[in-house]
């Protein structure tokens, strides 16, 4: 059971769809910028692509949360879910399968993931650019041993140079950081799955980060 979007959300989606071209074999599906393959540039300027992010909760439900920064603005750095751009031929839950991998260590099946629990879209300045990300967001239950320590053996060149960090996120300390955290109701969306999640997809429009 899905809740419609509002049609402000409905005129976003319907925006992104047609302000970005498909790569094709003229640009060999390679990156136009310094951000990575599944970004491409829109009519409307924007680079954008689609993503597919994990809420993974433990089982004192914490989130584990991933603290980046921009490399051209070093001083700012915030807190965001597990997850990345889905591929070329990938669909949004095998990107999300892969990118707990490749960012966590952490293996999961496809059985491990509900949802999709929430989608949304933001638009956001990273790297110099100005972008737009449609999101899908899925959740997962794991042990909390099951993510000793960063194994950054599968991160990109990308996340290398801009991930500091990633932990464990009680609900009530969450609330109390003092830098942005991403989406910016994520302790409100989490308690909202608790202790199950209802089945309902949560539609949350387009942000501006």
């Amino acid at each position: 059971m899905t809740q419609d979007p509002t049609p402000a959300e409905a005129a976003d989606h319907t925006s992104a769809a047609s302000a970005v071209s498909p790569r094709s074999s003229a640009d060999g599906g390679g990156p136009v910028h310094g951000l990575g393959p599944e970004w491409r540039r829109g009519d409307d300027g924007l680079l954008f692509r689609e993503a597919a992010r994990v809420i993974l909760l433990d089982e004192s439900d914490r989130v584990l949360l991933i603290r980046g920064h921009d490399v051209d603005q070093p001083e700012r750095s915030w807190w965001f879910t597990v997850g990345g751009g889905i591929d070329d031929g990938e669909d949004a839950a095998n990107a999300a399968l892969r990118e707990v991998r490749e960012e966590t260590g952490i293996v999961l099946t496809p059985d491990d993931l509900v949802g999709p629990v929430f989608t949304r879209s933001a638009i956001f300045d990273f790297y110099a650019e100005h972008c737009r990300q449609d999101e899908v967001l899925y959740l997962a239950r794991v042990p909390a041993d099951r993510f000793a320590a960063e194994d950054r053996a599968g991160w990109t060149d990308l996340e290398l140079d801009v991930i500091d960090e990633l932990r464990w996120w009680s609900l009530d300390d969450l609330e109390r950081v003092d830098i942005e955290v991403f989406p910016d109701t994520l302790v409100t969306l989490v308690r909202g799955l608790l202790p199950t999640w209802d089945g309902v997809v949560q539609h949350l429009g387009l942000a501006r980060e």
